[in-house]
Formats: structure tokens, sequence, C-alpha cells
């Protein structure tokens, strides 16, 4: 009897998932290349790039920028964060022969500010002196993402067109060593999951979302919501930032990128769960209820069904190996967009534990004090973490 029930239990969340909630497993919307025509009025556009320890990729990341292909007045800001392996030096030493370059040396953190969120500040600042009207957008980035000449103009092409007051795109991410081949399809999956592009993008849907690798803001809607300053110590800053904006009443557009990759490699698992980890239980609100939910929720999702195909015996074996069929399934168009063969969705249940296990070791990191570790630097829920988004 308990197996059955609980093969009731998955594949009704199954049928809910599949049907009910935003059509997750789809592709997701991509944004095609847009150039624009040199004779145009269009808006200026301000890059703002916080770098804490970005040697090996901020000169490729501002060559990039620098030599986007925009009409209109285009500056990039980069914020030097008290770097230790040269950063600053790197970046001042790459051409600018059109002079749209500034890089800030980063003051120090005050309280109550996540590093990054500190860092973007004082970047957008910046932009209030090199522009000093609230027109045009800020378009936010990492030092560790590459861009097609193209990006940018389409960004905006997109905001302009659709009267959006914020664009986001998941930027293409490494897949190259087994570790990545083998969780990083898995994480662009299981955000989908949390954030349905087609909700996000729904203006009458409350789910809000962002991608932080590319996040093209108009300025007059980033004031509306009290500036970056209003999300201070938000450790999932993207996401928040997206929900502050819906709430105002701005329209949102979250898509993948084809114009924007990330170079920064994850060779091993570790790095892998380290990326996890680091947000994991601030998604959870740093609650040991919630945190008790997710994972007896990823054991019905993703393993019970596999459990129950395997092991069930009648009725409950049926409705398990259905569930099992359509996790595997939701997972098919991920894998295509990476290239990688369909029968990788046998792995989910493994890829779906080792996320899990992240996820405890997040909570065990913050019950410990260490809280949240990137860059060298320590966040607990005392820095303070803002709004915790919800889809």
């Amino acid at each position: 009897m308990v197996w059955l029930v609980m093969a009731v239990l998955c594949a009704a969340i199954w049928v809910g998932l599949i049907g009910f909630h935003g059509r997750f497993w789809q592709a997701g919307p991509i944004l095609q290349p847009v150039r624009l025509p040199p004779d145009g009025s269009y808006p200026p556009v301000c890059v703002v790039v916080p770098a804490r320890d970005e040697a090996e990729s901020v000169q490729d990341c501002l060559s990039s920028l620098l030599g986007q292909d925009y009409p209109g007045t285009l500056h990039v800001v980069l914020v030097d964060d008290n770097s230790t392996d040269g950063t600053g030096a790197l970046a001042r030493a790459v051409p600018d022969p059109l002079g749209r370059l500034t890089i800030v040396t980063g003051q120090e953190r005050p309280a109550g500010w996540s590093g990054k969120l500190w860092a973007v500040a004082q970047g957008v600042a910046e932009t209030r002196r090199l522009i000093p009207a609230e027109q045009g957008y800020v378009f936010l980035t990492d030092a560790d993402i590459t861009h097609d000449p193209a990006h940018v103009a389409t960004l905006v092409a997109k905001a302009e067109g659709d009267g959006l007051d914020m664009v986001s795109e998941m930027v293409a991410l490494n897949c190259e060593s087994a570790a990545e081949r083998a969780l990083v399809p898995a994480f662009v999956f299981f955000f989908a999951l949390l954030y349905p592009f087609a909700l996000v993008n729904d203006p009458r849907s409350r789910v809000a979302g962002a991608a932080g690798g590319s996040i093209l803001i108009r300025r007059a809607a980033l004031s509306r919501i009290g500036g970056i300053e209003s999300l201070r110590g938000a450790l999932i800053d993207d996401c928040t930032l997206a929900l502050r904006v819906k709430r105002s009443g701005g329209g949102l557009y979250l898509g993948h990128s084809r114009l924007a990759r990330s170079i920064r490699p994850y060779p091993h698992p570790r790095d892998v769960w380290r990326m996890v980890a680091r947000t994991a239980y601030v998604q959870l609100r740093y609650s040991p209820l919630i945190l008790l939910g997710t994972v007896a929720g990823m054991v019905l999702v993703w393993i019970a069904p596999m459990l129950l195909a395997l092991f069930g015996h009648g009725p409950a074996r049926l409705l398990g190996a259905a569930a099992w069929v359509a996790s595997m399934a939701s997972f098919v168009p991920t894998l295509r967009r990476f290239g990688l063969p369909v029968a990788w969705a046998l792995l989910l249940p493994a890829i779906a534990s080792f996320y899990s296990a992240a996820t405890i070791g997040s909570a065990i990191d913050h019950h410990r004090g260490r809280g949240v570790v990137w860059k060298s630097r320590a966040y607990t829920e005392a820095t303070g973490a803002g709004d915790a988004p919800a889809p």
C-alpha cells in the first residue's frame, strides 16, 4: 500500500509539472541576433562588470564588450573589487580605441552588503556620472562572460520592441569536461523548473526570475525600485532584482542566449558543488523545514519513480514507470540544447541526488557559521539576504 500511495503521488506530481507548470520542459526562447542600422536614435547603454580575481577571463570579456556593434552611446564600467591577482592592471591594458572603458577601483565593502552587489552599486553610481539623466539602460554582466558583437543591440531591440523593463538571458555554459556534461545541463534544467521562462515572461504571472550573467534593465526601472541599494545584501541578487521589477509593474523577459558564453570552466564535480552550495540554502530562506521538504520533493520527483519502476509491483510499478518516463522526456530538450545523447536522461536520479547533497551541504555550511563562501568571502544571514525570491 505504501508503494502504491507513493506511486500515485509521483504520477500526480508529474501530471501537474508537465501540464500546468509553464511548459518548463520546453527548450525556452532564444533571441535572434539583431544588427541595428547606424542612422537611428538609440538609447545609451552603460555596461557594469563587477570583477574580483578574474585575471583569466577579464581581458576576453572586456574586449568582447568594447567590440559591440551598437550604434548608440555605449560605456563599459569595470569595478575592480579588491582583486589580488592583477585583474585591474589587466583590464587597463585592454585596447580601447573608442574611449568606452572606465575602470573603478572598488572601495571596502560596508556592513550589510554582499560583495558583488557592492561592486555593482559602485559601477551603477559611475554610470550616473557618465550619463546624468535617467535614460537608457544598464547592462549587468560578469567578468567571465564573452559577448557576440550583436549582443547588446539584440537585447536593446527586444526591450524597445516589446516595451520591457528588463531583459535577461541564461548565457551558454561550458559543457566539455565529464563533470560539466553530467551536471551543467541539469543545472539549466532545474533552473527552468524553479523559474519557468513562460511564466516569468507572462505579465499576469507572479513568477519572476533572471540570470545574473546577462541582465539589461532600464535605468528608470532601476530607480523606481530604489536602485541597487534596495537589494543590498541579497545573495540571489538576479532573481531578487527581477522580483522587485515585476512587482513594480515592469515587464520581464527571460530566455537562453546564443550571443553570450561563460568561459568559466567546471572541470571537477566539486566545482559544480561549490556553485550550487553557494546559494542553495539562501534560496530555501535558511529554513530547515523547507530544506526537508525540498529534499523530500527531490526524492519524489526524480528518484522514487525509478525505484518504483525497478522494484515495485503491479499498479505501483506501472505508475512509477510512467513518472520516470515523463521525467526523462522532460529533460530531453535540454540535452539536445547541449548536444548530448538522449540516453543521458537515465542519469537524472543520480544527478538529482548530487544536487540534493549539495543543497544539504549548503545548509551544513550555514549552520557551521561558514555561510555562503565565494571569491574567498563568507556571507551569513546576518549580512542581509534581502527578499528571498520565490516562484
